[in-house]
């Protein structure tokens, strides 16, 4: 789950040129569903959201680091004034299952520095 607001400025054609590049990225063979659009209850600012469903692991793994998720953040992050990542729900009964999530993104931000750095000026951490 991502939930986003748009910089001040960002025209409604580059909105929807940010949300049709989500929707490629939530249409990957690693998402079991997708969904894209305005956040229905945008507190903390937050105006909208994306939400995909991912079975397990390996399959957030393959969809982190697939080539048109990485072709896509470049086209996203420049037009975002804030974001939130979750995992926000689990039906996984590992307690570990954030750590392990975590991990995973920790080995992408070490794989791809320079899209670490354009992420985290972006990330608020108490939505």
């Amino acid at each position: 789950m991502l939930r986003f607001a748009f910089r001040d400025g960002t025209t409604e054609e580059e909105k929807e040129r940010v949300l049709t590049v989500m929707r490629r990225t939530a249409a990957l063979d690693s998402v079991s569903f997708g969904v894209v659009g305005q956040s229905l209850e945008p507190h903390g600012g937050f105006t909208h959201a994306y939400c995909v469903g991912i079975e397990g692991l390996a399959a957030l793994d393959r969809y982190m680091n697939d080539p048109v998720h990485l072709a896509g953040d470049p086209e996203i992050l420049p037009h975002l004034a804030r974001l939130a990542i979750g995992p926000d729900l689990c039906d996984d009964g590992d307690p570990g299952f954030g750590d392990k999530v975590m991990a995973l993104h920790e080995r992408k931000a070490a794989r791809y520095p320079e899209w670490a750095a354009q992420l985290g000026p972006l990330l608020v951490t108490d939505a």
